[in-house]
């Protein structure tokens, strides 16, 4: 959970830098990417965490034939 706040307040920062220094839309742009890797931690965590599977059954075959 802290690598989660660590990305969350790094991408906020980088994005309110971005935002408010004229020239530096690039902060910005890595503060975003940096939020959608937070969001991606956390929904891959979530699943993990929770021990959820995806149950697959070979045996009889696509749900619609």
């Amino acid at each position: 959970m802290v690598l989660f706040l660590i990305l969350l307040i790094a991408g906020i920062a980088l994005v309110a830098i971005g935002a408010s220094v004229d020239g530096m839309p690039y902060l910005m742009s890595i503060g975003v990417l940096l939020l959608i890797v937070d969001l991606l931690y956390l929904a891959a965590r979530i699943p993990w965490r929770c021990g959820i599977h995806v149950a697959v059954d070979h045996e009889s075959g696509p749900p619609f034939e």
